[in-house]
């Protein structure tokens, strides 16, 4: 018989952390919640709970809309120093 993969358990930051509301314009918070794609992670990957998962959700697509955070990213040209631009700022 095959053997049950173990998996790490895995604890929210914000809840962690004592945070009630995540803002749109603190990319620090939100960058642990986005792929290198910019893509919002599901909550099995981060481990956030679910009130956490929606505040970043709703908090991502704000910053989305204020150009804060690119909507797509082309597959050819990645912007690998995208974090670094948004903390000089």
């Amino acid at each position: 018989m095959a053997e049950r993969v173990k998996y790490i358990k895995r604890h929210c930051k914000y809840t962690e952390a004592k945070i009630d509301y995540i803002d749109y314009k603190d990319l620090s918070l939100l960058k642990h919640s986005l792929s290198e794609r910019f893509k919002i992670m599901p909550r099995r990957l981060t481990g956030n709970s679910k009130e956490a998962q929606d505040m970043v959700k709703i908090a991502i697509k704000r910053a989305r809309h204020m150009a804060l955070i690119p909507y797509i990213v082309d597959n050819k040209k990645i912007n690998n120093d995208f974090w670094d631009k948004a903390q000089n700022k």
